[in-house]
């Protein structure tokens, strides 16, 4: 167990924090609420972007840029949209020495300076669907921040797209909820329960939202993506009007979708341990890192290192792509060399000492497991694609299995609050209630909301209020 790192079972909120510090992942920045992410998290934003990216691409979305300062007027258009995102939002009410005549919104979200230019560039069904997603950041001002989890500023992606039809629009909600579970649980490996939101938990100015729920290793709930069906709300409040196949003006029916740097604190929760970071393969910069090693640091530098290097240069060309880096900190001690690595989560560390290559082998050491293999030279390259693999499904496999053993069926309100209060978890159960009854709920159990619908046909009586025909809902507590 790490010196420098929190035990989970003490601290849980700071066994989070000094995993990111030991992995130099992001640090506090001199504006209250904001971070600095590194070089080590933006390679893996990097990473995470570039899937999803490439899945949006194949899907015929194309990207584009739209401004970060938004009219307040705007904003003010969709009622129900100004009154969710009002109190974070941050203004800017002078500039160039002078008070400005309408004060604008620091981006908290695109819905609003998106619509007034689909409204200027959808004319005709002709010009239809158009879809669009743009890689940018936006300020939320959090009162209570915490690296990638709630920061006042982060980066994220936010698709919108326009459509002639309803049935058009709603496909396209349900096919970027299914692109983000995809990526989220092949790339990220973390396992996730795609539903529908409920009313008082729905994206203001949506009809519907639909998300990914996925469970931290302390059995909370994190939303790790969302996509909404706007129906023809921002249509509406910015004329996004088009001439229909008949001739006539109809209105489009639109949605948005997206995922931020939030993921990285989802991947820090649901996979890492005491002893620091841990990284799927898929999304890892680093696969394998090589030491050459030797108490004499010119034995390393010249007989060691030039095998190391025709090493790397063979993972690199099988994995398709910069995926190997040499250590070559040959002043460090070895354990201190493996522990540096260790902590910042590279899957795979191949030692080459004297020994090894007398031998003719490599040294595998698992990142997740801690298991060491002495492997053949001839065998290397084959035994690393393996691993990548292995430790890939693997990861997916104890998340999906830890989150399955903590999930949880109540008949009742007290049931639900028992099992929240002694196990924790999830907690399904049926439920038709109100807004109102879902802040009850939260107000009664310390944070306890509806994370999202199941989808399928089962449905009860509502634990709330007794109503036949409930859904069955997922309960807990999130961040």
């Amino acid at each position: 167990m790490a010196r420098n790192i929190t035990p989970r079972k003490n601290n849980y909120s700071q066994w989070y924090l000094d995993v990111i510090k030991a992995a130099e992942l992001a640090d506090y920045a001199p504006v209250r609420g904001c971070m600095v992410i590194r070089p080590t998290g933006y390679a893996i934003w990097e990473n995470i972007q570039a899937k999803f990216d490439a899945a949006f691409k194949k899907l015929g979305v194309a990207n584009a840029y739209f401004p970060l300062l938004i009219p307040d007027s705007f904003l003010r258009k969709e009622a129900e949209h100004v009154e969710g995102f009002a109190p974070e939002c941050a203004m800017v009410t002078h500039a160039g020495g002078e008070k400005l005549e309408e004060p604008f919104a620091v981006r908290p979200t695109s819905e609003t300076v998106i619509g007034s230019m689909y409204s200027k560039w959808i004319q005709s069904w002709r010009d239809l669907p158009v879809l669009i997603n743009q890689w940018c950041n936006v300020m939320r001002w959090e009162k209570r921040p915490r690296l990638f989890l709630r920061t006042s500023e982060f980066l994220w992606q936010e698709g919108h797209t326009a459509h002639e039809t309803e049935q058009e629009a709603r496909e396209e909600t349900l096919r970027m909820l299914e692109v983000y579970r995809k990526i989220i649980e092949e790339e990220l490996a973390i396992p996730v329960l795609a539903g529908e939101k409920t009313a008082g938990e729905r994206f203001p100015g949506a009809d519907d939202t639909y998300t990914c729920e996925a469970m931290m290793s302390d059995t909370r709930a994190l939303q790790a993506g969302t996509s909404h069906f706007l129906g023809q709300n921002f249509a509406k409040a910015f004329d996004i009007q088009y001439q229909n196949r008949d001739g006539e003006l109809a209105y489009c029916w639109t949605t948005s979708w997206g995922v931020s740097t939030r993921l990285i604190g989802a991947l820090i929760m649901t996979h890492s341990d005491d002893d620091g970071l841990i990284i799927p393969p898929n999304i890892a910069s680093v696969k394998a890192v090589i030491l050459p090693i030797s108490k004499d640091e010119s034995v390393a530098e010249n007989e060691i290192l030039p095998v190391a290097k025709e090493l790397s240069a063979k993972l690199d060309n099988e994995l398709g792509g910069m995926f190997t880096r040499i250590d070559t900190d040959f002043h460090a001690r070895p354990a201190d060399r493996f522990f540096a690595h260790l902590q910042k989560g590279v899957p795979l560390r191949l030692e080459l000492g004297e020994k090894d290559l007398a031998a003719g082998t490599v040294r595998i050491v698992r990142r997740d497991t801690g298991e060491k293999l002495d492997i053949k030279n001839e065998h290397v390259i084959e035994t690393v694609k393996k691993l990548l693999a292995d430790i890939q499904r693997d990861l997916f496999t104890k998340a999906r299995n830890f989150r399955d053993s903590n999930i949880h069926d109540a008949k009742s309100y007290d049931e639900l609050i028992d099992i929240i209060e002694t196990q924790g978890g999830f907690v399904r159960a049926y439920f038709a209630g109100t807004p109102e009854d879902e802040q009850r709920i939260k107000e009664e159990t310390g944070g306890v909301t509806p994370r999202c619908i199941l989808p399928g046909t089962q449905r009860g009586k509502c634990i709330i209020t007794g109503k036949d025909n409930a859904r069955l809902t997922v309960f807990a507590k999130a961040y």
